[in-house]
């Protein structure tokens, strides 16, 4: 739908899209075949499970546990789904699910913002195989998730949403958790080409195989393209603005006993972007490097009742940003991480799981070094009260250097029912706190030549946050599920950069809000086609009574898949809208940003077992829009590829 379609037609198109939708879903539950027969293909043409609830998550946690168990909110993309949808940036991944919601400044590589219920990405912690990813060059010592594309090693990615991930010492917003491909069988491998609009080519390729005694997965991927002009502002040179990212991953398994696996995880991303819009006075030939490498080793030894995880890991990231070939800021920082992760499960519906924290934050720039601590113990107890009745809940004591101790807590219950011919209902609850101490950066930013009153007048505290979630799981034998979700979130002492007078980072007064419902539906029709549906509304409150900013009120998701009989052709195409988002803009304050909808379509054909071939469409209709005020987006493009495996 173009962008110039009036506002009220818009929303009357997809109130009854959505009415059309709802109708179609409950129909087609009345329908189904209660022996469960019609098994529906999920999202990429796989069958899906007979039992949804079993599905095993170790993301809420840290430990293997059944769906049906879990009172958190946990979504799953698996790398089946990220194969089809075929994007090469996650956070596009991400923006398909539930409560998610995403910022770009003009294409890949470019600042990209993820926000869980409205929470920024620094809220947000990201794993990948049990390693943190964060920049602690960064402002607010964030995941970068500007530089993390979808690479060949991918096997599924969990969200829990919410502040309730306190085993991680997870803030508002929630765990992004990456778990890597483990090599098995025969050597194999796989090599994967492709092109497509903005000058854009990927190459990736990986290797693997495996037996009980050890196993090794590695895997490349480099994605250049010449990008588009990222900032409207940018006239006078209008050039394109592109990006190259090469990332590097090996994953290496041990298993001298049948109880105890060694694991070597190592990943390296070099990313250099160009942008627009830096130094001063403001030039448009800008470009940022970034070159992060990441580790860790584990010993995880699991016998009987007992179970007990010892690991170390690192990361380094060095930063440069660039304006008209002049060096304007560079950083150079390292997150340390050792921790011990244990579980002891007395009987069948009784488990423990307790942990050790040891953390220490690096970072260096202009000269200046700086460093943190931060040590944290935890523990947690799972039970199972009744055959259908599960309860868990937990505190964690952190200790930082600089901001002292801090005690978070969660509690969950889920309670699943049969509701008859094979569907059942979970209710589920959870309720959790959090907080975030100031990052290096902020705090040297504020005391530095840039700052300014009222920032640099401003002796900057931890944030504290709180949450709950209320939600119900519904399950059918067809293979359908749907989820329903209210949350309500808050935010003392939040801390933001002033958008009002640019003098550094103040901290908010008032209490930030985030609350509204998530829902979530995935419908088969008989056994090629199915329905995939979320919609997040998300009222924010920035603790003046404002919205804040960024943040849509209404956005989400509308997708139809196809199989074909023979498992050879799947089909995707996916609509995303965003409404209601309104941004700050210097001297003028609060402005709205247009509703938007952006119609993407991918496809992969099976030509043998050994070779694939897919093409994806994104912004179809050619949607001109922002997400930030004055970036661009891509307009219509299309790609071309094929996977190889050997």
């Amino acid at each position: 739908m173009p962008s110039s379609s009036s506002p009220a037609l818009r929303r009357l198109v997809t109130t009854a899209v959505t009415a059309a939708l709802v109708g179609t879903s409950t129909a087609l539950w009345a329908q189904a075949p209660s022996d469960g027969a019609a098994q529906a293909p999920a999202l990429g043409g796989r069958a899906a499970p007979a039992a949804v609830l079993d599905e095993v998550i170790v993301t809420s946690s840290r430990i293997p546990m059944p769906l049906r168990q879990i009172g958190t909110a946990v979504s799953v993309v698996t790398g089946d789904d990220i194969d089809l949808r075929g994007y090469s940036s996650m956070a596009d991944i991400l923006r398909t699910q539930p409560g998610i919601a995403v910022t770009n400044t003009g294409g890949l590589g470019k600042t990209t913002n993820l926000r869980i219920r409205g929470e920024d990405g620094y809220r947000t912690t990201l794993m990948i195989d049990g390693v943190r990813i964060a920049d602690p060059t960064g402002t607010q010592i964030a995941p970068s998730f500007d530089h993390l594309l979808t690479t060949s090693d991918l096997d599924r990615v969990e969200v829990l949403r919410g502040p309730q991930g306190f085993i991680y010492g997870a803030d508002a917003g929630g765990v992004v958790n990456i778990l890597t491909r483990t090599g098995m069988g025969r050597p194999s491998g796989q090599v994967g080409l492709e092109h497509g609009d903005f000058g854009t080519n990927r190459y990736d390729g990986s290797v693997s195989g495996g037996s009980s005694k050890g196993d090794y997965f590695f895997s490349a991927t480099h994605v250049g393209s010449d990008g588009f002009n990222s900032e409207k502002a940018d006239t006078a040179l209008a050039d394109d603005d592109g990006y190259r990212n090469t990332t590097l991953h090996a994953k290496l398994g041990l298993n001298p006993t049948e109880n105890l696996r060694l694991q070597l995880v190592a990943r390296d991303v070099d990313g250099r972007t160009e942008y627009d819009g830096c130094g001063f006075p403001t030039v448009h030939d800008c470009v940022g490097t970034s070159e992060s490498t990441t580790y860790r080793l584990s010993a995880d030894y699991q016998s009987g009742k007992l179970g007990h995880l010892f690991a170390y890991g690192n990361t380094d990231v060095s930063d440069d940003n660039f304006a008209s070939g002049v060096s304007e800021f560079a950083a150079d920082g390292s997150i340390s991480h050792a921790e011990y992760i244990g579980n002891y499960k007395p009987t069948d519906s009784t488990t423990f799981v307790y942990g050790i924290d040891l953390e220490r934050d690096e970072m260096e720039s202009a000269g200046e070094r700086s460093s943190r601590d931060q040590n944290a113990f935890y523990f947690e107890y799972q039970g199972q009260l009744t055959d259908r009745l599960f309860v868990s809940a937990g505190s964690r004591h952190d200790d930082n250097d600089d901001f002292g101790t801090h005690l978070s807590s969660r509690v969950t219950l889920a309670y699943v029912t049969d509701v008859g011919n094979g569907a059942s209902l979970k209710y589920r609850a959870s309720a959790g706190t959090g907080f975030r101490a100031p990052s290096l950066y902020e705090i040297a930013y504020n005391s530095g030549p840039f700052s300014y009153p009222p920032a640099s007048d401003v002796t900057l505290k931890e944030e504290t946050s709180k949450g709950y979630d209320l939600g119900v799981d519904f399950t059918a034998a067809s293979g359908l599920t749907a989820e329903l979700t209210y949350f309500n979130q808050t935010i003392d002492d939040a801390i933001d950069f002033d958008l009002a007078t640019f003098s550094g980072y103040v901290q908010l007064s008032g209490r930030s809000r985030s609350r509204g419902v998530e829902a979530a539906l995935d419908v088969p029709f008989g056994e090629q086609w199915g329905l995939i549906v979320n919609l997040t509304y998300n009222d924010t409150d920035d603790g003046t009574g404002l919205q804040r900013v960024r943040r849509p009120r209404n956005y989400g998701n509308f997708g139809l898949r196809y199989s074909s009989a023979n498992q050879k052709l799947d089909l995707l195409a996916n609509l995303r809208f965003s409404r209601d988002t309104v941004d700050e803009i210097f001297g003028l304050g609060r402005v709205p940003l247009d509703d938007y909808q952006v119609l993407d379509l991918s496809a992969t054909y099976k030509v043998t077992d050994a070779v694939q071939v897919y093409v994806r469409g994104q912004n179809l209709t050619d949607e001109d829009y922002e997400e930030v005020t004055g970036f661009n987006s891509a307009p219509r493009a299309a790609w071309v590829g094929a996977r190889f495996k050997f």
